[in-house]
């Protein structure tokens, strides 16, 4: 029995890193690959019994799973088990489906890929995305790219967008993929963790991972003509690990995850009593409500419907809440 690293996910295979140790402080986790160490590559097959315990997920192994896997006469394996994950990012598999489909497991940061225009991102996407970290125990940032496109008005966009976010805590950063502009701060970020890039289609989320690391030549695609949204170019989830140099300093190992772009980002497993923790502005004000049920809509001595009124939590991000305590109480 040997362990490894699940790196790709395509149909019924799954590529697999072997690796020496997969286990930091006692703890599963992702382990971070040497530039020192051959990295060693099993394609793998699940074992058919095992679908049977993910029957609510339509992938019950994802990237970043930690698993056990028999290795087979003709080179390949069989995963057996998989490990107990420390996080995941989870979605609906569709819109009205009650399947979950887990994104990928074991991530230290998430990194929100967002753009102002072509294709343009909305705080409501991004809100969806930064309540599933919250709630999964995930660190989250925001990345504006295609910052060399914008003109005045972006510009001004970005600063209102920037405030939000940043007043509520979410650490937020200005990149270009095509000039390279913030990549120093972005690599400063993410090194020696394992982070998800996730967005829209043709946020460039590959053409950011490619800036970071020239030799991963993956695939970019374009904006439609029709819609002025992204077109599908990575097709399903895949870890990269690479080697950053930060300021010129030793090389250190990061794993970055790429995802395949999110038109929609269906929520599941929330309540409206818990949602508004997950908001940290709203999060540090919930002691203050008359009620301790308050659902922030309509009851009154409500701290939140306070602060948003005196400016100390955004109005936009309040509307998002709301929009989203309506989809979990319509089940929609």
């Amino acid at each position: 029995m040997q362990e490894g690293l699940v790196i790709r996910t395509t149909g019924s295979w799954y590529r697999v890193l072997q690796g020496e140790s997969l286990k930091v402080n006692g703890e599963n986790e992702i382990p971070l690959t040497s530039h020192l160490s051959p990295l060693t590559f099993i394609d793998c097959r699940l074992r058919g019994n095992y679908r049977l315990r993910g029957n609510k997920q339509t992938n019950p192994v994802a990237v970043g799973d930690i698993v056990d896997f028999e290795l087979q006469d003709d080179g390949t394996g069989v995963i057996t088990d998989v490990h107990d994950r420390r996080n995941y990012i989870v979605r609906r598999a569709t819109k009205l489906s009650k399947q979950t489909h887990v994104i990928a497991a074991n991530i230290d940061l998430l990194c929100i890929v967002a753009t102002l225009g072509l294709p343009r991102t909305s705080t409501g996407f991004i809100d969806r995305l930064l309540v599933t970290a919250e709630a999964y125990h995930i660190p989250a940032a925001i990345i504006f790219n295609k910052v060399d496109l914008y003109n005045d008005e972006l510009w001004e966009i970005h600063k209102e967008m920037k405030s939000i976010y940043a007043g509520a805590g979410y650490p937020v950063l200005e990149v270009s993929a095509l000039k390279s502009t913030g990549l120093e701060s972005l690599k400063e970020m993410i090194v020696g963790k394992t982070v998800l890039f996730s967005g829209h289609s043709g946020v460039g989320k590959s053409a950011l991972l490619n800036a970071l690391s020239p030799d991963l030549s993956l695939k970019v695609g374009q904006i439609s003509d029709w819609s002025l949204k992204g077109k599908h170019t990575t097709t399903f989830a895949e870890i990269f690990p690479i080697q950053l140099s930060c300021n010129h300093a030793i090389l250190q190992s990061c794993n970055l995850i790429d995802t395949p772009g999110i038109k929609e980002f269906g929520m599941v497993d929330f309540s409206a009593q818990e949602l508004s923790h997950f908001f940290p502005e709203m999060r540090a004000r919930l002691h203050d409500c008359h009620f301790a049920n308050c659902t922030h809509r309509h009851e009154p001595g409500c701290a939140i419907k306070k602060a948003v009124d005196d400016g100390l939590v955004s109005a936009e991000r309040y509307q998002n809440y709301l929009n989203i305590l309506e989809t979990i109480s319509s089940g929609t």
